[in-house]
């Protein structure tokens, strides 16, 4: 699929400009006191600037012609307070919009992560994490210019423009519908850029977004890069994307450079018309006198002006708009796992778990369970054996709600897990995974992120119950020692026991342990035994493991093959049985007593 590909565009559903626009403004609604004030305060500025010329007029042709100094005082003094309050007023106006534009991106921001958050596990399998992030990040930077420039330029400019078209219709309408003649040339020529640049700077972004899935992949596997000694391949792979993303992004700009030469243009042809229409018009003794056609020339740079800034504006918008785009498809897409309407709390988990005819596949045609049938009665450990993607995890992935059966049922206690709220339900389970995620905090803030309101104490004794406190009190810092990003400054059989007393510390009524003790040597999963009986009593719990020699004493082995189940029973009865548990039981003896 395309979009698993870090070297290859994403698709991004077409959307609808005018409804994405709509929705981009949306997020102006909460701000409006604000932006009005801003507009108000706009308009002061603007205001200010406009009676500048005006009051210069009149102490040249008033104050001055009559040696009037107290009246050229008092102007003086009344202009420099003007301007004094406009630039109060224009520092005041860029503050707060800067502040509005900055609640805008985060309130986008927050609510796209938690979106993101509810999508489930298919969402994350089909992307990359650079791609996600660059939406995340990128693409909602890029609409602060578009906000901004909305307020501070799009609406006061659409005023004045209007202003100038009354005045100049009020003066002579002829004279003003030729000089503006051009614009309907205009309007096509800027939509005609506009849908070409509205796909070019789509792709820039898609080759953006390549890039930054590349560069977080590159570093998140840099040992792996080094260890292969394939830098100078990856840095070849690296620079071509920076190619293709610069290009894409040349591609963009030159065509988006056209909008300035386009309106210029318009603007000088505007004034030729004029001057050509008022030489008419007076020919024809239409009564136009020279101060008319003066007025008008002087006009018509009032009246183009604010075209130019909106043609800017309009150019901002072409090129966010892909970003907006980009960040809406992520928003409508609906989460695959959710909760149906009045759904009901999952009461406190007794432990039963049953699976009644649940056929299951990630992808349409590929089926990876086959009608699964079992029981699992609460407090009992139950141990799921087989080939490497016979479908063990996913049993335990169905158990948890993280993907949904299209046939069968999944029961917990009788009830079915598409029928309660998914918090309620995975509050009440602790899994652990083979691959063990560590954040860039503490380990105590690791262990205590099973359960967030546990004292020290608390997760202290979590993680002795595990032996994991022997290793971390040897530690410079102790429990207060930081972890890099997955806990790369521990070792994997570290970093294991403490997602160990991660879980223990959760103290879930159904608990998963996939491979948990895959990565820990021989002499510490011994100590570990000890905590993980501890972990197991009074509990329901699914154990995945390679390792047989650690499930021997579960309640139930379930041998799954192909996606079925195979065999189920004691350890006693499956070799017993001499099955397909007996035949990898027997290898795996084999494998360990020959000292391999």
């Amino acid at each position: 699929m395309a979009r698993n590909a870090v070297k290859q565009d994403e698709f991004v559903s077409k959307q609808n400009k005018k409804e994405t626009l709509n929705r981009l403004l949306a997020y102006l609604k909460p701000f409006k006191l604000k932006v009005v004030v801003v507009l108000f305060l706009l308009l002061f500025v603007m205001g200010a600037g406009l009676i500048n010329p005006y009051l210069l007029k009149q102490a040249i042709d008033v104050h001055i012609k009559k040696n009037n100094v107290y009246g050229l005082v008092l102007i003086g003094i009344f202009m420099t307070v003007i301007n004094l309050l406009a630039m109060y007023a224009s520092r005041l106006r860029i503050n707060m919009m800067a502040s509005i534009t900055n609640k805008i991106l985060l309130n986008i921001r927050h609510e796209l992560y938690t979106h993101i958050q509810k999508l489930s596990f298919n969402f994350f399998d089909n992307r990359p994490v650079g791609k996600i992030l660059a939406r995340v990040i990128g693409d909602v930077n890029s609409l602060q210019e578009l906000f901004t420039n909305s307020i501070t330029s799009f609406i006061p400019e659409i005023i004045a423009l209007i202003s100038t078209g009354i005045v100049m219709f009020s003066l002579n309408y002829k004279l003003a519908l030729a000089s503006m003649a051009i614009l309907p040339l205009l309007l096509i020529f800027m939509f005609t850029i506009e849908s070409i640049g509205r796909k070019r700077w789509m792709d820039y972004r898609q080759k953006r977004s390549n890039f930054n899935a590349f560069t977080h992949e590159d570093f998140s596997g840099i040992r792996v890069v080094q260890s292969f000694a394939v830098e100078d391949r990856t840095s070849a792979t690296f620079t071509k994307l920076v190619k293709d993303m610069m290009g894409a992004f040349l591609k963009a700009v030159r065509l988006g450079d056209f909008f300035w030469p386009l309106v210029e243009t318009s603007w000088g042809i505007g004034s030729v018309v004029v001057f050509w229409a008022s030489v008419k018009l007076m020919g024809a003794g239409d009564g136009i006198s020279i101060g008319t056609v003066v007025a008008f020339t002087m006009y018509i740079g009032m009246f183009w002006r604010p075209i130019m800034n909106i043609s800017n504006f309009y150019n901002t918008l072409i090129t966010n708009f892909a970003a907006a785009e980009r960040i809406f498809d992520i928003m409508d897409i609906k989460p695959d796992i959710e909760d149906i309407s009045q759904v009901e709390k999952m009461p406190k988990i007794k432990g039963n778990v049953q699976f009644k005819d649940v056929t299951f596949g990630y992808e349409d045609g590929t089926m990876v369970l086959n009608k699964i049938n079992f029981k699992v009665n609460a407090g009992e450990t139950v141990a799921l054996v087989g080939p490497t993607g016979a479908g063990k995890t996913t049993i335990i992935n169905l158990i948890s709600r993280f993907y949904d059966t299209p046939q069968g049922e999944v029961l917990i206690d009788g009830k079915n897990v598409k029928d309660v709220e998914i918090e309620s339900l995975r509050s009440q389970m602790g899994i652990m995974l083979q691959d063990t995620f560590l954040f860039s905090d503490t380990i105590m803030e690791n262990i205590r992120y099973g359960r967030l309101n546990a004292t020290d104490e608390e997760v202290i004794a979590a993680a002795k119950a595990v032996n994991a406190h022997e290793f971390i009190s040897k530690l410079e810092k102790g429990y207060e020692t930081e972890v890099n990003e997955r806990g790369s400054r521990l070792s994997v059989g570290q970093r294991q026991l403490i997602s160990f007393a991660r879980a223990l510390l959760a103290n879930p009524r159904i608990l998963i342990l996939d491979e948990a003790t895959s990565n820990i040597d021989t002499f510490t999963e011994k100590l570990v035994q000890k905590g993980i009986q501890k972990l197991l009593f009074g509990r329901t719990s699914f154990v995945i493991a390679h390792r047989l020699s650690t499930i021997r004493d579960c309640d139930k082995i379930m041998v799954i093959d192909d996606g079925r189940i195979v065999e189920s029973g004691t350890h006693e009865e499956l070799i017993a049985n001499k099955g397909l548990y007996y035949n990898l039981y027997s290898s795996q003896y084999r494998f360990l007593s020959e000292g391999a």
